[in-house]
């Protein structure tokens, strides 16, 4: 019993203190304790900093784990959260600027952004069909991913699913046009930071795709005893890459056919920061 409670209060610890820091919009030059050694811990970090927050929860990014770290952590894909307040309408001209921990880790990433309707039932699809049923809207988007720790993504997914699994923002761009029946493999994604090609792909090399993302993300969340029957936005993973960035640059996302989103990047600070009171 006395290691469980020491367990509970040092996930409690860390889970604060990567909270705090965000608020303040400050970095953290060491991971704040005892680094999760397995997904299982991570979540429950994760979900000690979900209590703490207290904010909104609007979606959730899904990142991939490739090998051999996925046979080893038992998943081939991670999750966080996205907050209320750090989701932006990517609007006219330059787009949104988005705030990113500059002496922490951050980068862009281009994604489908797909939305669960509200309404959904707990019955996770089995097949692409099915899951494109339970969706009312499919957007292109900009993931912005930021820790205050720079190490989060170097120190192997449950340290970054400990901290939100990395996220600190999302630029929702425009609607995808005829995404319930579109084929993802075909539309062409590139990703350039200040003019300058950073990164092209197709989500053809994405596992089972952003479709296959919001499977895995549902019967995640229903693990976790998490309800999104009042519908949630699902950042479904980086199509081109994960691509550093830095504050003054400006990142452009385009999508063969079906257009571009764009933003700028900024500093984040107490008063600026989009992750809490």
């Amino acid at each position: 019993m006395g290691v469980g409670i020491v367990l509970k209060d040092t996930q409690q610890a860390i889970a604060e203190a990567f909270v705090t820091a965000r608020r303040d919009g400050r970095a953290l030059s060491t991971y704040p304790g005892q680094a999760p050694a397995d997904l299982g811990e991570a979540y429950r970090i994760q979900d000690c900093a979900l209590r703490f927050d207290g904010r909104e929860v609007l979606g959730w990014k899904v990142g991939k784990i490739g090998p051999p770290l996925d046979a080893q952590l038992g998943s081939n894909r991670l999750a966080g959260p996205i907050f209320d307040g750090s989701v932006v309408i990517a609007g006219e001209g330059q787009g949104p600027q988005m705030p990113v921990f500059a002496d922490g880790f951050a980068a862009a990433e281009a994604e489908f952004l797909l939305h669960v309707a509200p309404g959904w039932n707990g019955a996770v699809p089995s097949d692409d069909a099915g899951t494109r049923a339970i969706l009312d809207a499919v957007h292109i988007g900009i993931e912005i991913a930021s820790s205050p720790y720079p190490g989060i993504n170097d120190d192997g997914p449950p340290v970054t699913a400990s901290d939100y699994g990395n996220n600190y923002g999302l630029v929702i761009g425009a609607a995808l046009a005829g995404w319930e029946t579109v084929d993802f493999d075909a539309i062409e994604v590139r990703l350039a930071i200040d003019g300058e090609t950073a990164g092209q792909a197709t989500t053809a090399t994405m596992l089972d795709g952003p479709l296959g993302a919001v499977r895995f993300l549902l019967a995640h969340l229903a693990q976790r005893g998490i309800d999104c029957r009042d519908g949630t936005w699902v950042s479904t993973g980086a199509v081109t890459g994960v691509h550093p960035v830095r504050p003054g640059q400006h990142v452009l996302a385009s999508f063969a056919g079906h257009g571009t989103v764009s933003c700028g990047i900024v500093a984040a600070s107490s008063a600026a920061s989009n992750s809490g009171a």
